[in-house]
């Protein structure tokens, strides 16, 4: 993530340049959950806040295959409290109701595109 931010600004860390797209201004800790358990990362920033990593996306809290088998449990049937239990034995932390139910609904909104899509003109 670091090489990246270098890449974005366009010089190293302590070099000068007029071809200078922007200031480092240190790291923000962000903690992410996924299925081997929570991630404690450093995310580099940039003054003007125009960077942000490409292998992280904004606003993420939780890896997607995470959210997806949440949804699958969700959609199969389980419980929300069986689904807690679950992710706590697998994972090590607990998932709460809510995040099932946001997780489901996004699922609801790809499934829904991908049952309106044009399906085109075949002879």
């Amino acid at each position: 993530m670091c090489l990246e931010r270098q890449h974005h600004l366009g010089v190293g860390p302590y070099e000068r340049s007029e071809n200078r797209r922007g200031q480092a201004n240190g790291f923000k800790p962000k903690s992410v959950q996924t299925r081997v358990g929570s991630l404690d990362l450093n995310i580099p920033q940039v003054r003007d806040s125009s960077f942000y990593p490409s292998s992280l996306e904004k606003g993420l809290r939780s890896e997607r295959a995470l959210k997806v088998a949440l949804a699958e449990m969700y959609i199969q049937g389980v419980s929300t409290r069986k689904v807690a239990k679950i992710t706590e034995q697998l994972c090590g932390f607990e998932v709460t109701s809510s995040q099932v139910s946001r997780a489901a609904k996004e699922l609801d909104g790809v499934l829904e595109q991908w049952r309106n899509r044009p399906l085109g003109a075949y002879p």
